[in-house]
């Protein structure tokens, strides 16, 4: 006999939520123990069906998704709560797994893949949709970047020489040269154009 995974749904739009249902019903290692639409909702079928796996909106009226993360983990600790969501901004994605998600995924994803992320949060490991893993990954760099190596990335993205950013922080060229060398290491490269397109890309510098 297949041991099945019990997965507790909230989304506060009913047709999400049956779709959802319909995906997950066709599947044999996975069961919907119960349907929430709220995070107050939520809290309450998980103390009654304790679910392995609670999959959840992340923007729901009233209650956040990120605080209803917060109410789940004052019944347990070891709650497994995989995010689903339209949303693929940096600050909520970074919300949502500080506040102890195992998985980010967004809404436009294969039904394929989704099953395979419950499956694979329910075996401990995390799945972090690509897009939002691009997302966390720049928040990350540019925490590693030093103030004075984000000033000086943000002038090297608008064409300033070593001469002219030094000119413009007051600092000497062997100086800059240094920070330059750190830069460049930081974001993986040797050539200033390639570091300057790589803080584009990545969001650390805006245009």
């Amino acid at each position: 006999m297949i041991t099945k995974i019990r997965l507790l749904i909230v989304d506060d739009h009913l047709l999400i939520r049956l779709g959802l249902v319909t995906i997950f019903s066709d599947q044999p290692d996975i069961t919907v123990v119960g349907e929430a639409s709220s995070g107050r909702m939520a809290a309450e079928l998980f103390a009654k069906t304790r679910p392995d796996v609670v999959l959840l909106d992340l923007k729901m009226p009233g209650l956040s998704g990120v605080e209803t993360i917060k109410l789940l983990q004052e019944q347990s600790a070891a709650v497994c709560v995989v995010v689903l969501t339209t949303l693929d901004q940096e600050e909520e994605i970074f919300r949502a797994l500080e506040a102890g998600a195992q998985g980010y995924l967004l809404k436009d994803m294969r039904k394929e893949d989704l099953v395979e992320a419950i499956r694979a949060v329910h075996r401990g490991e995390r799945w972090i949709a690509p897009l939002a893993g691009a997302r966390l990954a720049e928040r990350l760099v540019r925490k590693e970047l030093s103030d004075r190596e984000l000033e000086i990335v943000k002038l090297l993205v608008h064409g300033k020489s070593n001469k002219e950013i030094a000119s413009a922080l007051s600092l000497s060229e062997d100086t800059i040269k240094w920070h330059m060398k750190n830069l460049l290491e930081k974001l993986g490269t040797h050539d200033r154009t390639q570091a300057a397109v790589i803080a584009i890309q990545r969001g650390i510098v805006k245009i």
